[in-house]
């Protein structure tokens, strides 16, 4: 969801902490002061930008008594330039204890949470290296996960161990080592083996590729993904976990659909997953494909609320419709289905599929992903419902700081980044005045961008190109200031005037509105234009995110 993510706000009303809590899982504090130690974690420095994440191949063993985890990653790279130290990510309380290339120990040296490894600096450029990075420690627990993250600890209602981690926006470093930045994914995959107690099960993204005994009492499970993953979707699940298996008749064939819940709530999952194949029905026509065939569709069943772990979707609604049974759009449309299944799922197109090279530019993944529930409603509801919904989320914009964020500090901008740039994706749709051209555009968003990081001045030219305009005031109004545009009108003997105002200059968009009951588009500016009427009734299609101010 990121649930960033749901990327620490004190709200004063109870539905505006709800509507907004869905959103960001662990925040970032806009009021600290940024630090050295956000430049490396946020920024491709020289350490970082010579080598290139091949995979991951990560061992961990937890211990559930003590919370603790130990254990390996072999981390391929390939070189792109002139080598020499080479920064890796694993906070603080974990330990890197050790690190191997090409069977030669290489000495560590500590700062904060970066930790600068002595590579050599002669690696043939374009070579392909693997470096063993052995790591143990009690990492960060999380709390109240996902809104705090961190390694999981709990229990099931049956007293079982139940563990798992949730990290997005803290950063998948709160647990293994890896180079953690968003623009850097693995481009051949990953995979993900827990070693783990013979009376419990553990789940990962992906496939299982092997099942085998360690001991008499100790069993390795290990999960491949074949396709590129952003270091924060790489999760375990561990527990008392059942399953059961459906396919999927999609627009690339059959998908294989997998589900793992614990074992005491196997009857309420069938029935509540029911609604996982017309949500991809639904996706898949409005978005393309579903991005990840070949590593599956999973729900698991999580200790938190959920979060959009790439073909392994982190469940926790506890089987209700809404969120945790409630609509935060407050139009009920949002009781009709599963919020987690909806948008966590939804985020394996915006997010997963499509990647922001920085945290920054979150509401790619946010935005798209928050109007994946006004599309899904649309299918289920038609599209008077859907644009109740999207209205509805309205409420929840807070206007606190601008949406895109710090650039190279691992900062994410406002929670705003979830309502607000969907009621922007909205206004677009309107400009486009055809629904199939718009959905083209949002499939054409996937293709191009498949399996890819991009940036957010990338996906705004993209939007431009298809809409046939330059789009540059609306995404500057929406994405980089906290105003909203005003409208303003007056009228006076038979002639209606009007202007757009609190807009940045050059905002000089169209808006759809009524003028005596009839429908009309207006193309304001900052200037007054006039129109000969005699105005009785003026009213601003309610599909605009735009305020209204009559001129006395």
């Amino acid at each position: 969801m990121q649930l960033t993510s749901l990327k620490t706000v004190i709200l004063t009303a109870i539905g505006a902490a709800l509507a907004c809590t869905h959103l960001h899982a662990q925040p970032l504090s806009k009021r600290e002061t940024l630090t050295h130690q956000d430049t490396l974690r946020g920024s491709l420095n020289p350490e970082r930008a010579w080598w290139d994440v091949q995979r991951y191949d990560i061992t961990v063993t937890p211990d559930y008594t003590a919370k603790t985890i130990s254990g390996e990653v072999d981390l391929s790279f390939k070189v792109v330039r002139n080598s020499g130290a080479m920064q890796i990510d694993l906070q603080e309380p974990m330990m890197l204890n050790k690190a191997v290339l090409n069977g030669k120990n290489i000495s560590i040296a500590r700062e904060g949470n970066a930790w600068h490894l002595a590579v050599p600096g002669d690696l043939n450029q374009e070579s392909d290296q693997v470096i063993r990075l052995t790591f143990s420690g009690k990492p960060r627990e999380a709390i109240r996960a996902p809104w705090d993250g961190g390694w999981i600890w709990t229990k099931d209602r049956a007293g079982n161990p139940w563990m798992s981690v949730a990290c997005q926006g803290l950063g998948a470093s709160v647990w293994y080592p890896c180079k953690d930045h968003q623009s850097d994914e693995p481009d051949k995959g990953a995979t993900l083996s827990m070693i783990v107690s013979k009376d419990l099960v553990a789940v990962a993204n992906g496939r299982l590729k092997e099942k085998k005994d360690r001991d008499s009492k100790t069993v390795q499970y290990t999960w491949e993904v074949k396709n590129p993953i952003n270091n924060y979707d790489i999760i375990p699940y561990i527990g008392k976990y059942t399953s059961w298996n459906e396919t999927f008749q999609g627009e690339k064939g059959n998908l294989d659909l997998q589900f793992w819940v614990l074992q005491e709530d196997l009857e309420a999952a069938k029935q509540q997953f029911i609604q996982v194949k017309p949500m991809l029905q639904c996706f898949e026509h409005w978005f393309g494909p579903y991005p990840f065939y070949e590593d599956g569709y999973k729900l698991v069943q999580a200790p938190h609320l959920g979060m959009e772990h790439q073909s392994a979707v982190a469940y926790g609604n506890k089987f209700k419709n809404g969120y945790l049974g409630r609509d935060l759009s407050g139009t009920g449309w949002g009781l009709k289905w599963d919020f987690i299944i909806i948008h966590e799922s939804g985020h394996e197109w915006f997010g997963n599929n499509i990647t922001s090279k920085d945290i920054a530019d979150m509401w790619v993944h946010e935005g798209f992903t928050n109007y994946s529930e006004t599309i899904y409603t649309e299918c289920q509801d038609g599209l008077e419902a859907a644009n109740a919904y999207i209205a509805g989320v309205r409420k929840n914009i807070r206007n606190d700081i601008p949406i895109i964020g710090i650039y190279g500090v691992n900062k994410e901008g406002s929670g705003d980044m979830y309502p607000k740039a969907a009621n922007m994706i909205h206004y677009i749709r309107q400009l486009m005045k055809d629904d199939e051209k718009f959905r083209q555009l949002l499939r054409n968003l996937n293709s191009t961008y498949y399996h890819r990081t991009t940036t957010s001045s990338e996906v705004e030219a993209f939007i431009s190109r298809a809409v046939g305009r330059d789009l540059s005031p609306l995404f500057e109004q929406y994405l980089r200031t906290t105003k909203v545009p005003v409208l303003q009108y007056g009228n006076s003997s038979g002639v209606l005037s009007y202007r757009w105002k609190n807009v940045v200059p050059g905002f000089n968009l169209p808006v759809k509105v009524k003028i005596n009951g009839k429908e009309t588009w207006l193309e304001p500016t900052e200037e007054w234009q006039t129109l000969k009427v005699m105005l009785q009734t003026f009213e601003v299609d309610p599909n605009f995110y735009v305020e209204t101010k009559k001129q006395d």
